[in-house]
């Protein structure tokens, strides 16, 4: 569009300069060899261009017959060299297919038609169709040659770290992931590679350094590059708790302040503050980490803040973590323990079982049994309660790529992934009838609980009969039992007239801890039961 503008101006300027000679007409004289030569000025003009336009035809005609040779010989080598791109286009869409026979016939021909040197991407052509092939060997030897060319050395430093990871050398794919990180700070495979070997190293300040890179470089976003600060940060901070206090507190601080809802930042930060004596800030910072997020490590550190509380002083400050996130299950249970603590059995069988109706799972049966055994002993209705405890969901933990850790950790096991622990159930619970969240299988829970038995005598003696009352047809049952130490001297001369041996009877329990198999055929269930609540 700009030449056609500056071809039009041209014109333009060309025709005004015509007109202007038109209007002003005289003669052009020259005196040449000693002869005049005498015309009009416009057609002097008109002479002088076709003079021009002559003379730059010629030396075009004889530029193009000069460099003819050149422009053959580049014709023909653009003509080859668009055959080895269209070859080396389809050998990398048949490797990207898994068609190792034909990108190697494709790689064959783009290099017989394009030199290596001037396009290296036939040497990616090889590689690949030597992995598909299953030849690692000539894969890496491929890749080496990559990382040594400026133009491709990521590409080959990424594939020898494939390599190194697929073979499990971790010390070999640390050191390319480290060297492609150092040349371009921007790649992120090179980058969060770098991060997690630095971070499994435990060489946080590295770690931290490198991340700070990743977020100005804008290799991930700002709310990435938050979280894992703040990751980094409590894992620093967790290494400094023993050592240096203040600095695993400041370091935890700065974590909340990236992350307020992170727990494990919280929970490091009260620690910090509780080993220098600063409990009222230490529960400030868990009670605004309790109203975002209530956690159990949370309610289990408040509840526990001061080492020479009293279980009624604990039970408090439970009670005052349940005031503050009312009908939550977490707020229920911490309460319910800190009352069994304090042997309140009325408060906390009734915040376990508000808890189990909120959200039936294992704790909170667990806990139940736990109750039972502190309050009544009975050992059947402590089998009832863990029972149900079996058969309902696990509780949550912490949990990375199917690893489940009983503290949290900020690299995966497994992987080692930078932040992979989340706080959530684990996989692989046990069905059952207890369905998680309905307060009808708490209800039948409670409905089947068997009653409390109460403890039998140690050692019972039936009460004599008299000579004038017994019967060979008495029955043993209707006999009135007492203690032994109770039981009155019979006379010396008194002799009792022989009993019949009482009948044999099914057995319909036992001890406390062993209620036995009832046959319903022949002692009827009782109508009536007992009601708990």
């Amino acid at each position: 569009m700009i030449r056609l503008l500056i071809f039009a101006v041209l014109v333009l300027l060309l025709g005004y300069g015509f007109s202007w000679l038109a209007d002003r007409p005289g003669d052009l004289s020259l005196v040449w060899g000693g002869e005049l030569y005498q015309t009009k000025l416009i057609v002097a003009a008109g002479i002088l261009i076709a003079l021009i336009a002559a003379v730059m035809v010629v030396w075009w005609f004889i530029r193009l017959i000069w460099t003819s040779p050149h422009s053959v010989t580049r014709y023909f080598r653009a003509r080859k060299r668009d055959r080895g791109y269209q070859a080396l286009s389809t050998g990398l869409i048949a490797a990207g297919a898994g068609n190792a026979l034909l990108a190697r016939k494709m790689a064959a021909r783009s290099r017989g038609l394009i030199r290596a040197d001037q396009e290296p991407l036939i040497n990616l052509l090889e590689a690949q169709a030597a992995l598909i092939e299953g030849k690692h060997d000539e894969a890496r030897q491929k890749f080496e040659l990559m990382a040594n060319d400026p133009e491709t050395r990521e590409l080959g430093l990424r594939g020898l770290y494939l390599e190194a990871k697929r073979l499990g050398a971790h010390e070999a794919a640390r050191h390319y992931a480290e060297k492609a990180a150092d040349h371009a700070p921007y790649l992120p495979w090179a980058a969060q590679a770098t991060l997690e070997y630095r971070s499994q190293a435990g060489d946080w300040d590295e770690a931290i350094k490198l991340l700070d890179q990743q977020k100005i470089a804008r290799v991930i976003d700002k709310d990435t590059a938050n979280r894992q600060r703040a990751v980094l940060l409590t894992a620093r901070a967790n290494e400094k708790l023993e050592g240096d206090p203040s600095g695993a507190r400041d370091d935890a601080l700065a974590a909340l302040k990236l992350s307020p809802d992170f727990v494990p930042a919280a929970l490091t930060a009260a620690k910090a503050l509780f080993r220098e004596d600063k409990v009222r800030k230490a529960a400030s910072i868990l009670e605004q980490v309790w109203k975002a997020e209530p956690h159990p490590e949370i309610g289990r550190a408040y509840v526990r803040a001061r080492s020479g509380d009293s279980v009624t002083d604990r039970l408090k400050r439970a009670e005052r973590l349940e005031a503050m996130r009312p009908n939550n299950a977490e707020a229920l249970l911490v309460t319910a323990k800190a009352a069994l603590d304090a042997r309140d059995f009325a408060k906390a069988r009734a915040k376990a079982e508000a808890a189990a109706r909120i959200e039936a799972r294992e704790s909170a049966f667990l806990l139940l049994a736990d109750i039972e055994e502190a309050e009544t002993g009975d050992q059947g209705r402590v089998r009832h309660w863990m029972a149900q405890a079996l058969r309902a969901p696990r509780d949550p933990a912490w949990l990375a790529d199917g690893f489940v850790s009983d503290k949290w950790l900020p690299l995966s096991p497994i992987t080692g992934r930078l932040d992979a622990f989340e706080w959530k159930a684990p996989f692989g619970q046990l069905e059952g009838p207890v369905e998680e969240g309905t307060t009808a299988s708490v209800d039948a829970a409670l409905k089947s609980l068997p009653p409390v038995r109460e403890a039998a005598p140690a050692t019972v003696a039936p009460k004599p009969v008299s000579p004038t009352v017994a019967s060979p047809a008495a029955d043993v049952s209707v006999m009135e039992l007492e203690p032994v130490a109770k039981k009155p001297a019979p006379p010396p001369a008194a002799k009792l007239e022989p009993t019949k041996e009482p009948e044999a009877k099914p057995f319909f329990g036992g001890a406390p801890d062993d209620p036995g198999v009832k046959d319903l055929k022949l002692e009827p269930e009782p109508k009536t039961r007992l009601k708990l609540f």
